[in-house]
């Protein structure tokens, strides 16, 4: 687990003196790798070029030391051929292909990971990476064959930007690496527009910023050095279900899902599980606490209002499978003391408070433990269908085709007190074109065009939109970025492609069934605890955030709309917003709050970034 950095000049060469900035662009992102670092200058043609000579290429890496801890995982690698990579992130299944590039008669120097994917590339090209499981961002240049293939995991798990500048060719981690190298600073006017009017980030492989882009993930980026052409291919895509002899369909998934977690328990540190009080994290900490041989550390996010807190659920876990747990208390101070540095991680504004809550959760972490790695349920709600909004798209196809079936899943939730008692209209908006037709009053301007999250013509493509593009990619961001900032590494077992192939190929029946959500993950593992296996509310990652936006986030707020960038930059009316928030807070309409929060946040990143303060929060 790491952070890279690469440049490429693709005519001329990069003068000695421009070493020294990538060298501190790759040193910007060190707590994504505290524990070791590597720059290199290519000539192109096999090696490094002489101390103070120009050069085409230059890698440069920070080492978060999880697998193989010595120097011999030193980056950037190479396999002494003339290819050099530097990687951010952790192959899974690196032990199997070991096992078999050795029984093909290849020799290995180190026991790292990183030395597999160069060994894969050797034998197979780059085609050979749809045979990694994993999550992974990384730079591989083939000297040989005047090439550089850039390549992201399938599920948008690890971070890679990049930026093309003329013949100048740049690839980062993160966002802030290359942001000193725009030539001109200017706001994406598209992707926020899509995320003030429809909460929508990391959709696409824009960002907030023109000019930087995302790699595509399940994609590998191809650099030519000869003639400067770039094409992207994919690597891997989804495929029907394979069926294996002599395992039914509830063998198969618990069989999948044991060793999608057995996998990522691999580790040379100590490992944790972050535990929501969910279904998802709370059966990984039961299978992880299984397969370990020492005891296992849990960590959670309680509130002072048990509306919104899960420490029931954590405790209905915990206590009876003896599993060890800590607790974060989060409250509203820390929304303001955690938003700037969250924001300065994050790099681009983002949905919600509890996303703060999950970076303070990553601080008590690296403050109160010697971890390195954790497990998290990300991905569990997509690949199972636990989202209401699933349900409900759900009860529409139904009603299309089979009305009473339609009527019995509906009732049957009622009855059970499951996700027809927990319908909320302002939640669903994002999901009703109705209410995205722009209307006289609203405080945002009128973007050019809305992104259609509502059209899906059946199950299966509506689950694959949700991976990859409208929900799991922006959860992995806040995600890496979180943990990351504060050193550690986070792992998604429902993020294996085979377990999320196979989600999405079962029958909905086995997901959502007599109106319950993720029906097959509750009957496949009974050793959960009842009180979490068959709980009835989904809370997610909840915190008292309508609350704090009435009351003790009122000044800020009003504060930071006296004198509005988002308005300067023509985003919204401030006035309108103020009235649009007052309405709010006097409960008047069906107005989110994630309306109110997303703004706010939206108005604190663009003052930090193009107008250099004041700070609003003091």
């Amino acid at each position: 687990m790491c952070g890279i950095f690469c440049a490429i000049n693709l005519r001329e060469r990069f003068e000695w003196a421009e070493f020294h900035r990538f060298t501190y662009l790759t040193d910007l992102i060190r707590y994504r790798g505290p524990d070791d670092s590597g720059y290199v200058a290519l000539n192109g043609t096999g090696g490094p070029p002489m101390v103070g000579a120009p050069f085409p290429i230059f890698l440069g890496n920070r080492r978060l030391s999880v697998i193989d801890l010595s120097p011999a995982g030193h980056q950037p690698m190479t396999d002494g051929k003339g290819r050099w990579i530097t990687y951010n992130g952790e192959i899974f299944n690196y032990l199997e292909i070991r096992k078999e590039l050795e029984a093909a008669g290849r020799k290995f120097r180190t026991s790292t990971d990183t030395e597999v994917i160069l060994q894969v590339y050797d034998a197979y090209g780059e085609a050979g990476f749809e045979r990694l499981n994993g999550m992974w961002a990384f730079a591989l240049v083939d000297c040989p064959a005047r090439r550089v293939i850039v390549s992201r995991d399938r599920f948008s798990i690890k971070p890679l930007y990049h930026l093309r500048n003329g013949d100048l060719l740049y690839f980062a981690s993160e966002i802030k690496q290359l942001l000193p190298l725009l030539p001109r600073r200017n706001v994406n006017v598209e992707v926020m527009s899509a995320y003030l009017w429809q909460g929508l980030l990391d959709q696409c492989q824009e960002t907030f910023f023109q000019g930087i882009k995302r790699v595509a993930p399940k994609t590998n980026f191809v650099v030519s050095l000869e003639s400067g052409e770039t094409v992207e291919r994919k690597y891997w895509d989804y495929s029907a279900a394979q069926e294996k002899d002599g395992k039914n369909t509830l063998e198969q998934f618990r069989e999948l899902f044991t060793d999608s977690v057995k996998i990522r328990l691999r580790s040379d540190v100590k490992m944790g599980v972050l535990l929501s009080g969910g279904l998802d994290s709370s059966t990984i900490a039961v299978v992880s606490n299984d397969l370990l041989r020492e005891p296992l550390e849990t960590f959670s996010v309680i509130s002072e209002n048990p509306k919104n807190s899960e420490e029931q659920f954590i405790d209905a876990l915990c206590q009876p499978t003896h599993i060890a747990n800590r607790k974060l208390m989060f409250r509203e101070s820390d929304v303001l003391d955690a938003l700037d540095e969250t924001l300065d991680h994050s790099g681009e504004p983002f949905g919600g408070f509890s996303i703060i809550a999950q970076f303070k959760i990553f601080q008590m972490i690296k403050q109160q433990t010697d971890l390195t790695v954790l497990l998290s349920g990300q991905g569990g709600d997509e690949v199972l269908l636990g989202y209401r909004k699933f349900f409900f798209f759900y009860a529409k196809l139904l009603a299309r085709d089979a009305k009473f079936q339609a009527i019995a899943l509906l009732l049957h939730s009622f009855l059970r007190g499951t996700v027809m008692r927990q319908f909320h209209l302002a939640e669903a908006r994002r999901y009703i074109p109705f209410f995205h037709h722009p209307k006289n009053g609203d405080f945002r301007r009128i973007p050019s065009k809305l992104l259609p999250v509502w059209g899906c013509k059946d199950m299966r493509s509506r689950q694959i939109e949700d991976i990859d593009r409208y929900s799991v990619p922006a959860l992995t961001h806040y995600e890496d970025r979180n943990s990351m900032a504060k050193s550690l590494e986070v792992r998604n077992p429902f993020l294996d492609h085979r377990l999320v192939n196979f989600g999405i190929n079962l029958p909905t029946e086995w997901k959502i069934q007599r109106g319950w959500t993720k029906f097959i993950l509750r009957d496949a593992f009974p050793e959960v605890p009842a009180a979490v296996r068959w709980r009835r509310d989904k809370k997610g990652f909840s915190i008292p955030e309508e609350m704090w936006l009435r009351r003790e986030l009122r000044e800020p707020i009003q504060r930071s709309f006296q004198n509005s960038i988002l308005a300067q930059m023509g985003f919204i009316e401030d006035n309108a917003f103020l009235k649009y928030y007052e309405d709010f807070r006097a409960g008047r309409g069906y107005i989110n709050p994630a309306d109110i929060s997303r703004t706010f946040i939206a108005e604190v990143w663009a003052r930090k970034m193009f107008a250099g303060g004041p700070n609003i929060l003091n």
